[in-house]
């Protein structure tokens, strides 16, 4: 059997086992124990986890430990003591016969894969029947253990939740695994690259152009400022100048007048921006925001624009980021103490004046921290810059020129056959290391104002 049809009958005799668990402490309550620990739906689970974890843990190293065993049958078989000695050829052989086993219609191209192909699908056949049946069989074990220890006292929502408590707690665990494992890695391979060029080449040059063959101690081209500058030219300032009036403007919209009616239809279609993928913006920034802003530069005398340009691509990603604006702000202003609001219009102020005045700065730490968090997302985009901002790393101010950002140049350099040891790859994970220190340095100031609003207004 397949990985998923084995998966689908491990959670049919999943089900079984809930069900036959479940009665049995029914079965409890109907004889009229009134001294039943857990409820029947407790004992059902625990029941299903016996049956289904011991038979998971076995799949995972099954799976691990089964192609060496058909590979181990295939070489004992006699038409195999024919193969090479040379380890590639014959592991090439080997992963052809395989893939043909998997694959009956596909051509071979070398005959010995042809002829041990039928020998690895007759190996892989048996050690999935014996891999299935030990499934079944550890399934069937758990489950008659669990059922044989229920009974009215037996503590089944303790054992549950201790289940549950592991599994949150290795969730947990992988996430900081993996978060120290991306840093670890940034913090080594950028200390390999500066190594190799100066810190001070690197963060205060302003010629990028790694395509040139550099050696150890030449950082003329891997000056970041045109990218540092691209990046907070396009996330920072063009986008910025779009989601914050329009993203500030719908809150105080939803939140102060329109209709309970409107507000509950028009919110969700707002945050739908915030779903939309990026590649989606992309195209559009491509294909209609960036051709349409050069023919408007042409017709007010500016000759030099081109289709890529920074504009097009932080008018688009400003689009893209207003929910994040409108959503912080919608909240912050709702949650201003209404008697804060009703004093204001009591003492005579209109209500215009009422949301300038009193609001608005009321509301201000939690608009400051939904505006950094929209910042940090700003600059971490790539694919509306690679569509539409093009590749040139430039260090102009003009928004019609072609200008780049770190994630940009980030995917640019690690796309395709790569060197590890050439500094033109390793100055890709020094531009994420920054990158990273950047985007964390904005959500620790934006998560700080937030907690100090909620504090003040809680």
């Amino acid at each position: 059997m397949t990985g998923p049809a084995i998966l689908l009958l491990l959670l049919g005799l999943g089900l079984i086992s809930w069900i036959f668990g479940r009665a049995k402490a029914n079965r409890f309550i109907t004889a009229g124990s009134k001294n039943l620990n857990s409820l029947p739906n407790y004992h059902g689970w625990y029941t299903a986890l016996w049956a289904i974890v011991p038979a998971l843990i076995f799949i995972t190293i099954w799976s691990s430990v089964s192609p060496a065993l058909v590979t181990d049958s295939v070489l004992a078989n006699p038409a195999a003591a024919e193969l090479t000695d040379n380890g590639f050829k014959r592991g090439a052989i080997l992963s052809e016969a395989r893939s043909i086993a998997n694959n009956p219609g596909q051509k071979a191209f070398n005959p010995e894969a042809e002829q041990l192909a039928p020998l690895y699908a007759k190996a892989q056949s048996y050690y999935d029947i014996v891999g299935t049946l030990a499934v079944i069989l550890l399934c069937f074990a758990g489950a008659a253990y669990a059922f044989i220890r229920i009974r009215p006292d037996f503590r089944a929502r303790k054992r549950v939740e201790q289940v549950v408590m592991i599994v949150l707690l290795v969730a947990s665990l992988i996430a900081i695994v993996a978060t120290i494992g991306i840093v670890a890695s940034l913090i080594f391979e950028s200390a390999r690259f500066f190594g190799m060029i100066s810190p001070i080449d690197f963060f205060f040059g302003t010629e990028w152009n790694p395509k040139n063959t550099s050696v150890a101690g030449d950082g003329e081209d891997f000056g970041a400022i045109p990218l540092f500058w691209g990046t907070i030219f396009i996330g920072a300032i063009i986008a910025m100048v779009i989601a914050i009036p329009f993203g500030l403007m719908s809150a105080v919209y939803l939140t102060q007048y329109a209709r309970p009616s409107f507000r509950k239809w028009m919110k969700p279609i707002l945050e739908v921006l915030a779903g939309v993928p990026t590649v989606v913006y992309g195209y559009f920034a491509a294909l209609t925001v960036a051709p349409a802003l050069r023919d408007f530069a042409a017709a007010i005398g500016i000759s030099n624009a081109t289709s890529e340009s920074a504009l097009a691509a932080g008018l688009v990603m400003g689009v893209m980021i207003i929910p994040f604006v409108s959503s912080m702000a919608d909240d912050s202003i709702a949650a201003v103490p209404s008697s804060m609001r009703d004093g204001s219009l009591a003492m005579g102020a209109t209500k215009s004046e009422t949301i300038k005045k009193v609001l608005i700065p009321a509301a201000l730490p939690g608009v400051v921290g939904g505006v950094l968090l929209a910042v940090s997302r700003a600059i971490g985009e790539t694919m509306i810059v690679v569509m539409a901002a093009g590749l040139a790393a430039n260090l102009t101010a003009n928004p019609f020129a072609s200008v780049t950002t770190v994630t940009t140049q980030i995917v640019q350099l690690l796309t395709g056959d790569s060197d590890f040891n050439s500094p033109k790859v390793l100055a890709a994970f020094a531009l994420g290391l920054t990158l990273f220190i950047v985007t964390l340095l904005l959500n620790l100031v934006a998560l700080h104002i937030v907690k100090r609003y909620r504090e003040a207004y809680e």
